[in-house]
């Protein structure tokens, strides 16, 4: 089943179970944070990547420079391991990291939650694949996908027991938009898909002819 089959089914389930407040709630956000336009300006192929030097699941350091050195590198921001579309998301990773990694890529995630919830999202999803802690979504700010929850929308958030600026421990109501990259070795972005509706997804293998391309030159 593809990717967004999957995706599409859970969503069909949740509609079905979610109190139908705060399911309408969801969907004006994600038309608003559409109708914003803000995917539209976040970084795009061509552009050059923001360095970075994250930390690990387990504390170590991860510089992007690094990554690069040995070949071109896939970056998967997500939401958090309390988000099952995201969930969903890195499993089809998973199930296509041996592919990533023989195209000679290395794939890392990134979110803004802590360590402890990226281990808890390792074991959960059996991840071969490091995640990474996005201090307040700062890199996600550089990339352009970082947007702030509408008010009316962190009561149904609390329901949920999703209190992001806990799980952020940065004090705000912020998420990245679900995004892909590739990012060339020489820090240029060769592949980027932005989509501010969460419930959409591109499958693994869109990769697959980008990473093609990139070994070939």
């Amino acid at each position: 089943m593809s990717l967004q089959k999957q995706l599409d089914t859970f969503k069909e389930q949740f509609k079905k179970q979610a109190p139908a407040p705060a399911y309408e709630a969801f969907n004006r956000s994600t038309q608003e944070l559409i109708e914003s336009g803000q995917a539209d300006n976040a970084l795009k192929v061509g552009n050059e990547a923001p360095d970075f030097v994250l930390s690990d699941s387990e504390g170590n350091d991860v510089a992007l420079k690094t990554l690069l050195a040995n070949g071109p590198v896939v970056i998967s921001f997500y939401r958090g391991v309390w988000c099952p579309y995201c969930n969903i998301e890195l499993q089809a990773l998973e199930a296509a990291a041996k592919d990533i990694a023989a195209k000679g890529a290395t794939l890392v995630a990134i979110s803004m939650q802590g360590a402890a919830d990226s281990r808890k999202s390792q074991r959960d999803n059996n991840l071969s694949f490091p995640i990474l802690t996005d201090n307040a979504g700062e890199l996600a700010n550089k990339f352009g996908i970082r947007w702030q929850v509408q008010d009316y929308v962190i009561e149904f958030k609390k329901m949920f027991n999703v209190v992001l600026p806990d799980i952020h421990g940065d004090g705000q109501w912020n998420l990245p938009m679900p995004a892909r990259y590739v990012i060339d070795t020489d820090g240029t972005i060769a592949y980027a898909e932005v989509n501010p509706d969460y419930t959409q997804r591109p499958e693994p293998s869109d990769l697959f002819p980008v990473l093609d391309s990139l070994t070939k030159k």
